[in-house]
């Protein structure tokens, strides 16, 4: 085929489906994943059976269930941008922190501002660096997601059996995860459950967002979330919290602490955005962080393979250290 000088295909990728985007229609799926492309492009994928699921052809109505594994087409993407095994402007792999690894798993210590998943073929993530960057692995797939802003523990399986044993830990509560956190204000609990339904909608301009829902009546659908916050420290204006998350829902430790009116430092969608910009000035008086302070700290799991519990942490990444440093060092003088 020829695509001409600006152009090439990016390469086939084959996504197998987790929690958060099960129930989801194959369309909606698809426009997602593939933005920057047409509409009608990617109906015509699904019509001629390059799009496919668990190797089947499938209708755009399809709704994706856990464990699906999605055939996404190589699509038309311009030359000039990064190619798969080249994610920084310089043409050179990220040097991952891994934190464990054998036949069954891989545990890296994901950078902030790394998306774990591409989307296009123009924007890569994790997942499409290490196949890349391993081409003889035969499998290697995400195990469960990080916002693209949270640093911290991310779990990839290098076997189907893995993938699919952990996704039962994670339905079941099996597994443990713990996050530090900066909120702004003084946390005023050593230990607090906090248990809020959330509901799942998309603003005005497309954007993706997550609410808690107040609706006493039962007219707003949502599901059921808990996370459990342990104090670690205060300062004047500050709190450093650990939340561990007993449901796993989309944006919940964001947004359960954004209802209580403790929003995270740095976050851009759900924060305090006057304390976010002073955060990120120059010539401010407070310390310096430039992204939201959310860090997957600790993760407890059944290895899937031996049975045994696999405790896995992960240090936290310079810029959250020094801000915790800056902190320290201002209430002292």
């Amino acid at each position: 085929m020829n695509l001409g000088k600006d152009f090439t295909l990016s390469p086939v990728i084959k996504e197998i489906i987790d929690h958060n985007s099960s129930g989801q229609r194959i369309d909606n799926f698809l426009i997602k994943r593939l933005k920057g492309i047409r509409k009608d492009h990617i109906y015509r994928f699904m019509r001629s059976g390059q799009v496919r699921v668990n190797s089947k052809r499938i209708n755009a109505d399809y709704r994706l269930k856990e464990g699906d594994t999605v055939r996404i087409p190589p699509v038309k993407v311009i030359k000039d941008a990064p190619v798969v095994a080249r994610i920084l402007t310089k043409s050179r792999f990220i040097s991952f922190e891994i934190l464990f690894q054998d036949e069954a798993l891989m545990v890296i210590n994901k950078p902030a501002g790394i998306a774990v998943h591409g989307g296009s073929g123009v924007s890569f993530g994790v997942i499409e660096q290490l196949r890349a960057q391993y081409p003889n692995w035969k499998f290697i797939e995400l195990v469960h997601r990080l916002d693209r802003e949270t640093s911290g523990i991310l779990l990839l399986a290098k076997k189907r059996g893995a993938l699919v044993e952990l996704h039962r830990q994670i339905r079941e509560g099996k597994i443990e995860k713990r996050y530090l956190v900066m909120v702004k204000g003084n946390w005023p609990n050593i230990r607090q459950n906090v248990r809020f339904s959330l509901n799942k909608y998309v603003t005005t301009t497309g954007e993706r967002r997550v609410a808690v829902v107040t609706d006493k009546t039962g007219n707003k659908k949502g599901v059921t979330a808990h996370t459990l916050i342990t104090l670690q420290k205060s300062w004047q204006d500050f709190s450093l919290l650990e939340a561990e998350l007993k449901t796993g829902r989309t944006h919940q430790i964001r947004v359960h602490l954004a209802h209580l009116g403790f929003p995270i430092a740095g976050d851009a969608k759900y924060g305090d955005f006057s304390l976010n910009k002073q955060l990120a000035g120059r010539n401010s008086k407070m310390p310096n962080l430039k992204r939201m302070f959310l860090h997957a700290a600790v993760t407890i799991i059944t290895h899937p393979e031996t049975g045994e519990s696999l405790r896995l942490e992960a240090p936290l990444a310079d810029d959250l250290q020094r801000f915790l440093d800056r902190l320290n060092t201002r209430s002292i003088n």
